[in-house]
């Protein structure tokens, strides 16, 4: 087995958001997309990151894997976009297989090709994070195109790849109920969506575009009201989708 070595940002040893149970979750350096909201722009480029190797950090996880077990959880790749490394992610993904972990990628998915079916196969769930429903609006939100997404969504589909879909609520932009109501349906339509979360947007990271000497341009924007996160909940579970 190969042993890749990359970029790692940061690591949470307790997590309980990205995937089921608790979970060591390891924040990839790098991102192709420059997301408005991006509460961790100081993940967007591989050179802020910390180098390592699949091998360390499979041992720190070995560390753990009882206890990761026992607590039904397992490990989770984040980012930034974790796609952005993929040889590291599928050395420590299959590390994890062979200690019985579970594994989640958590990703925007715009990096499709870069995901082969070996990675693919090493994955338990994926965190797919669709920005907006509105390729005009995905733009200017990313800086970027959606359709790599919605292939990377479909070919999850063929492969009945559990997913859990994470769309980030932010008023001005991606809050477009008719939009929304169409994600929605597509999701249903894709029939491996196990839950979908509605985040709403919040500034938590303003703080670090400041220190980045990066301008924040949603410095005016209100995080969502409770009415309008809920309409658009609605709306996914209207679709017959389990929704938080």
């Amino acid at each position: 087995m190969k042993n890749p070595t990359g970029y790692i940002h940061s690591i949470e040893s307790a997590g309980t958001l990205e995937g089921p149970g608790i979970r060591r979750v390891l924040f990839l350096s790098g991102c192709p997309l420059r997301c408005l909201y991006c509460h961790n722009p100081d993940t967007q480029k591989l050179k802020y990151g910390r180098f390592t190797d699949a091998f360390s950090e499979l041992r720190e996880i070995a560390k753990n894997r009882d206890m990761l077990i026992k607590m039904k959880g397992g490990v989770t790749l984040s980012g930034g976009e974790p796609l952005m490394q993929p040889q590291l992610v599928k050395a420590i993904f299959d590390g994890c297989k062979r200690m019985g972990l579970h594994t989640a990628l958590d990703t925007s998915g715009f990096l499709n090709e870069n995901a082969d079916n070996e990675l693919l196969a090493l994955t338990d769930l994926v965190l797919l994070d669709i920005k907006s429903f509105d390729a005009t609006e995905y733009k200017k939100l990313t800086g970027n195109r959606l359709q790599p997404t919605l292939d990377f969504a479909k070919r999850l589909s063929e492969m009945n790849k559990p997913v859990w879909l994470r769309y980030v609520l932010v008023p001005g932009y991606t809050d477009n109920m008719s939009a929304i109501g169409e994600l929605a349906l597509f999701a249903q339509s894709l029939g491996n969506v196990e839950r979908v979360e509605v985040l709403p947007f919040h500034k938590m990271g303003e703080y670090k575009w400041k220190e980045l000497g990066l301008t924040y341009r949603l410095y005016d924007t209100p995080e969502p009201d409770e009415e309008t996160v809920e309409e658009a909940r609605y709306l996914f579970k209207k679709a017959g989708l389990n929704t938080y």
